[in-house]
């Protein structure tokens, strides 16, 4: 069950527009994105779907000033009006760790594993908030307790590689948490526990933004996730949002083809022993080979000619919820 939150902003926080992101690769420029558009707004959740490669992460990375060096960016990001794209470094690196943070998916890259973990969450409140040394190991504690790490004290002195994966995660939410900031972005951060664990993970972050009233954008592959921890969904592929709309609406209507395929693939109980997993024939092409038009075209069963000229414009299934399909009134639900 979600997680209820503080009351959502009627204003956006975050707003990207028609956000394109080509990078380089030994083949040439590639299209990541491909006109992404979305709104968060403080006290909402909101999830990012969709199979490896489809843009999840370059979304997250784009929010965060965090592209691939050579990386070419077109559209707008906006932070409560102010644009961010083309930002200096400097202002960027005076936004990430304090007003914008991110839980990566790998806690045992994302640490420094020569420092120690109360080292590693000081240094923001350091750079950010102006705290010394005692200060900032002090809210060290404060903020591991805070994420229910076992034994918070004698951890301050430990190094990454002495904790358990778990563990690593809940210091990784600590340090994204540290200078209470307006947008949470987790990209996949349960990736690299055990099903027990990731459940704890996922319902410590949901509490932690429910109780500071922050934004979060959750990436994820797993629908499930997204049930029971997001208010809102974009599903993406081939770079591109193909259906959005609120988790209730989503899950009630599955609209766009890609969608309901994703939803058909997913493990249910109950199912007689020898029951095949039902797929989604292919698999999402290079960046490089994505189709001129509906990116979903060469794997999609209801196809047509139409779909291969242009990217289909988002028609709406009902207020508040959209998909990028030609045949949505044809199709059966």
């Amino acid at each position: 069950m979600r997680a209820p939150g503080r009351p959502v902003s009627a204003s956006p926080l975050v707003t990207a527009q028609d956000l394109r992101v080509t990078l380089n690769t030994p083949r040439g420029p590639a299209d990541a994105l491909r006109g992404v558009s979305f709104e968060l707004r403080r006290g909402e959740t909101v999830g990012l779907i969709g199979e490896s490669g489809c843009g999840k992460s370059i979304t997250a990375l784009a929010l965060m000033g965090l592209l691939p060096e050579g990386a070419t960016v077109s559209g707008s990001i906006q932070l409560e009006g102010r644009e961010l794209l083309g930002l200096p470094e400097d202002d960027w690196c005076r936004l990430r760790g304090n007003r914008l943070a991110m839980v990566f998916q790998e806690p045992m890259t994302a640490l420094n594993p020569l420092h120690t973990i109360g080292r590693q969450i000081g240094e923001s409140l350091r750079l950010h908030k102006g705290l010394d040394a005692a200060a900032a190991r002090a809210e060290a504690l404060r903020l591991l307790e805070r994420v229910q790490l076992p034994q918070a004290a004698q951890r301050l002195d430990a190094h990454p590689h002495q904790l358990s994966g778990g563990q690593r995660q809940r210091v990784v939410i600590a340090i994204a948490l540290a200078c209470g900031p307006d947008l949470l972005v987790a990209d996949e951060p349960t990736t690299a526990l055990d099903v027990t664990i990731q459940r704890e993970v996922l319902a410590l972050i949901a509490q932690l933004v429910a109780e500071d009233g922050m934004a979060l954008l959750l990436i994820s592959h797993d629908l499930g996730v997204m049930a029971e921890t997001v208010q809102r969904m974009l599903v993406m592929y081939g770079g591109t949002v193909v259906e959005s709309g609120t988790t209730d609406a989503v899950f009630n209507r599955l609209a766009h083809p890609y969608t309901r395929g994703l939803f058909a693939a997913r493990p249910r109980l109950g199912l007689p022993r020898g029951t095949r997993l039902s797929t989604i024939a292919g698999r999402v092409p290079e960046l490089i080979d994505m189709p001129a038009g509906c990116p979903f075209s060469d794997r999609c069963e209801h196809v047509i000619a139409e779909c291969r000229r242009a990217l289909p414009p988002a028609a709406e299934v009902a207020p508040g919820h959209t998909a990028r399909c030609i045949r949505l009134g044809e199709l059966p639900w």
